[in-house]
């Protein structure tokens, strides 16, 4: 029994430190400007403006940011988890030429920066018109190395047998993927569309630079409405921010049972 307790009491105060900033975030958010750019010892604010949030709100058109956020991140999502489970399968059961060497191209694109890519994929989106458009902000994040690792080590963990009996009932590679192999691996490819979704729904740098109007943009590109030549709205930036982070952290605690079993592995070993 005491041992339970400390082992509580450590748990929670390791956990203070982590909870900390978002009570800073509420707590800024219901401040004026003025007492929120005052530095303070006093966490809560004198007096709660929870008009803060409508002014937020009606500061940019997030209605639209949200849309666009959203239909991007699902879509981005989808791209993801399909293109990763087709790929991963191939590198994990399928025996070519080359399998090797081509596996490890795509893992050397996960060393590439970012920044370094940026330009040139700019102007490839410029060049076939994508500027300003939805095919801008989804195609270019499509497929990424990571999520095809991850879906590789996950049907390499599924027993070859299971395989075997498949071809023995006729299935093809892709009926097996679809009735047999898919199903198995849904732990890790919620994992890989958690983080896919994130991902997109976080971008900034990117989204900023290839939309050039309201009608495009999404929620992380609004958020730069509130610093401006006169400073930083501190309190409205955190009403937003706060509004904001609420569906990721939603969709964490929905798909939170899939996400640790696909951290911790598929669930079955060969």
């Amino acid at each position: 029994m005491m041992r339970k307790i400390l082992l509580y009491t450590a748990l929670t105060l390791g956990a203070l430190p982590m909870v900390y900033p978002f009570v800073w975030m509420l707590a800024t958010s219901l401040k004026g400007l003025q007492e929120a750019t005052t530095p303070t010892l006093s966490l809560l604010p004198e007096q709660w403006l929870w008009r803060n949030y409508l002014d937020a709100l009606r500061a940019a058109p997030f209605g639209r940011y949200f849309f666009n956020t959203f239909f991007v991140a699902s879509v981005t999502t989808a791209f993801v988890m399909v293109t990763s489970t087709l790929a991963g399968y191939v590198f994990a059961r399928l025996q070519f030429r080359g399998r090797g060497l081509l596996f490890g191209l795509v893992l050397a694109t996960m060393m590439i920066p970012f920044e370094a890519t940026l330009i040139p994929n700019f102007v490839l989106v410029s060049r076939l018109g994508w500027y300003n458009s939805y095919a801008a902000l989804i195609l270019p994040w499509c497929a990424n190395a990571f999520s095809i690792f991850l879906m590789r080590q996950a049907f390499l963990g599924l027993p070859a047998d299971y395989f075997n009996a498949a071809r023995i009932d006729g299935c093809g590679h892709l009926r097996y993927l679809a009735y047999v192999g898919v199903p198995l691996v849904v732990p890790m490819l919620t994992t890989v569309g958690l983080f896919a979704f994130l991902a997109s729904y976080n971008s900034l740098l990117w989204p900023l630079v290839v939309t050039g109007d309201d009608s495009m943009r999404v929620v992380q590109v609004g958020l730069t409405v509130f610093a401006g030549d006169q400073g930083v709205r501190v309190n409205l930036l955190m009403c937003a921010s706060l509004i904001v982070m609420l569906p990721t952290v939603a969709l964490y605690f929905m798909a939170q049972r899939h996400f640790v079993e696909g951290i911790t592995g598929s669930g079955i070993k060969s």
